[in-house]
């Protein structure tokens, strides 16, 4: 199996209420391959895709009453330690729930996370060793 991710999906509870907070909130532009039902945007390589959370799980064969913290978060890079908190607060004007304000780390990054409308993590991070390409994607060493 090759090493990459081409899409994460998140099952969310209202895809209207999600597709704003995405697009209109945070200003990232959706595909025209979107429909009612799946919204995709792509996010440097990657594509984010929203859909209906009972759907999502009944893909899966799963029940959609999960609940908690699932154990994972999604993470969005910046190029400076200012753009995190510029991003946290563009994320909580869009409608996002702050968790965390940006803070420095022990490993000498600057952090913050915030939740989206249906309470999937996201990580805001500076991280001065892994430096940004132009698309967006960290460059690692």
């Amino acid at each position: 199996m090759n090493p990459w991710i081409s899409l994460m999906t998140l099952g969310v509870r209202d895809i209207e209420r999600s597709r704003r907070f995405y697009r209109d909130g945070l200003g990232w532009p959706m595909s025209a391959a979107s429909t009612e039902d799946v919204t995709f945007f792509r996010t440097g390589g990657v594509v984010l895709a929203l859909y209906k959370r009972e759907l999502l799980a009944a893909d899966a064969n799963l029940s959609p009453d999960g609940s908690g913290f699932a154990g994972i978060s999604l993470a969005h890079n910046v190029a400076t330690r200012e753009l995190v908190d510029a991003a946290l607060e563009a994320a909580v004007d869009a409608g996002g729930r702050l968790l965390k304000p940006g803070t420095e780390t022990a490993w000498g990054g600057y952090i913050g996370y915030f939740a989206d409308p249906d309470d999937f993590l996201w990580e805001i991070a500076w991280n001065p060793g892994f430096p940004l390409r132009e698309d967006g994607s960290i460059e690692l060493p």
